[in-house]
């Protein structure tokens, strides 16, 4: 019988399984993408380890189910390709890519597919998700953190311990307006109404502004163009059994330098004040127990909010409890 040291399979990437002597490996894939070549390691993980079959996570990484555990060594030495591709050109840095992965407990960033495809993408959410895997990698603390390229949120960034919202200061060139008043008109349906005509010219509200860029598009004269480049910050969101909830705006109109400081910190503050009494404690949990204020004083450490930065001096979590 094997001796299977479950804290090392799991550190290792490893799910424990309902069926005795049998693992699933779990692969990382930052910000959604990869290159299509990585997919013949997968499946040749799959047809010579597993059961042939390849599991599509939540985070948008790969499962590979029925492994046998005696196999991992193998397994690892196969994946070396993907770690080596996935991580090691990113800068992370692990010393030997034929042992597995070295951490497990912080997920892969997730992200949409950012402004190399969608129009309504602020921003290359791939390369931001990839200097946060720089910051974070590897690292057993339980966080999960996302990156979505506007405020239509399509990775779901308000459910997560961090989401990073995408965020354009949008530009208002008087002289090309024609009055159409589309621009207000399309606010006031798909976002906050932050627009309104007066004297036959557009006027913007900053505050009621979520920065989403709508306004940019719908100008048939380009009187809108993107200025410069933002972020939201969302904080707390998770599902799970005590007290699932939505993530809740932290900061907003901050700059790149801000959003991965507050990451940054955010780990020693973990590191700081988390329950060691347990297998595992996830962030939000620590923060309901010290408190906003606490949380707060931890990750804004060194951070220049600028002149259009806000940060939140309370926030009513809410959600439910079972």
């Amino acid at each position: 019988m094997l001796d299977i040291n479950t804290k090392k399979l799991m550190k290792n990437a490893y799910r424990i399984t309902k069926h005795r002597g049998i693992t699933a490996l779990r692969v990382r894939v930052l910000g959604g993408g990869l290159d299509a070549g990585y997919l013949d390691v997968i499946k040749a993980i799959a047809e010579r380890f597993g059961n042939g079959k390849v599991h599509i996570t939540t985070r948008q990484g790969f499962e590979i189910p029925g492994i046998p555990m005696e196999k991992i060594p193998g397994v690892n030495r196969l994946l070396a390709p993907v770690i080596q591709g996935l991580e090691v050109e990113m800068g992370v840095g692990i010393a030997d890519v034929n042992g597995g992965y070295p951490a497990a407990g912080t997920r892969n960033v997730s992200a949409c597919i950012g402004n190399s495809v969608c129009p309504f993408a602020n921003f290359n959410t791939t390369e931001l998700a990839g200097k946060i895997e720089k910051l974070i990698y590897p690292n057993d603390f339980h966080v999960k953190i996302a990156v979505t390229g506007c405020p239509n949120d399509c990775i779901k960034a308000h459910m997560q311990d961090i989401g990073v919202i995408g965020l354009v200061l949008p530009v208002y060139d008087p002289g090309r307006c024609m009055g159409c008043g589309a621009c207000v008109k399309n606010c006031r349906k798909v976002a906050s109404g932050a627009l309104e005509m007066v004297n036959y010219k557009v006027r913007r509200d900053h505050r009621r502004c979520l920065g989403c860029g709508e306004c940019v598009l719908k100008c048939p004269t380009s009187a809108w163009t993107r200025g410069d480049q933002y972020y939201r910050l969302v904080i707390m969101g998770r599902t799970g059994k005590k007290n699932p909830r939505l993530a809740r705006t932290f900061l907003e109109w901050v700059n790149e330098g801000a959003v991965l400081k507050v990451i940054g910190n955010m780990y020693g503050y973990i590191e700081k004040y988390i329950d060691r009494s347990l297998p595992k404690e996830h962030v939000g949990y620590i923060v309901d127990r010290t408190g906003l204020p606490v949380f707060s004083q931890e990750v804004l450490q060194g951070i220049e909010l600028g002149s259009l930065g806000r940060a939140a001096g309370f926030i009513p979590f809410g959600g439910y409890t079972y």
